[in-house]
């Protein structure tokens, strides 16, 4: 499974990602920071990779149809986050992808 984490989530959510064997690229790895989210989402179409991001907009599947793209996962976090909350999350995300598939649906966790 490829996923592409956005700008918030760096390194230390894709190290566990990757241990758990999935194609994990980076917007901050590709320098991709301030990207248009239609620009984003369109190169993750192209990569065929799940776009993951805290961003509720992608959670909209009015604009963003999950029919189209290999996957959206909008990660939900208190109001004022920790480090160990994100990392909760990301072990949340690796659990529901070893279950379910979401290529073609809307997901959150």
């Amino acid at each position: 499974m490829r996923l592409k984490l956005d700008e918030n989530l760096g390194i230390s959510c894709a190290k566990p990602l990757r241990v758990a064997g999935y194609d994990v690229a980076t917007v901050s790895e590709e320098d991709l920071y301030g990207m248009e989210d239609d620009n984003l989402i369109s190169a993750c179409q192209k990569e065929e990779r799940i776009l993951v991001k805290f961003d509720l907009d992608f959670g909209n599947p009015l604009r963003f149809k999950p029919s189209e793209y290999a996957g959206i996962v909008v990660l939900r976090l208190p109001s004022r986050p920790t480090m160990s909350d994100l990392h909760d999350a990301v072990k949340t995300l690796i659990g529901g992808l070893r279950r379910e598939k979401i290529q073609g649906e809307e997901a959150a966790h």
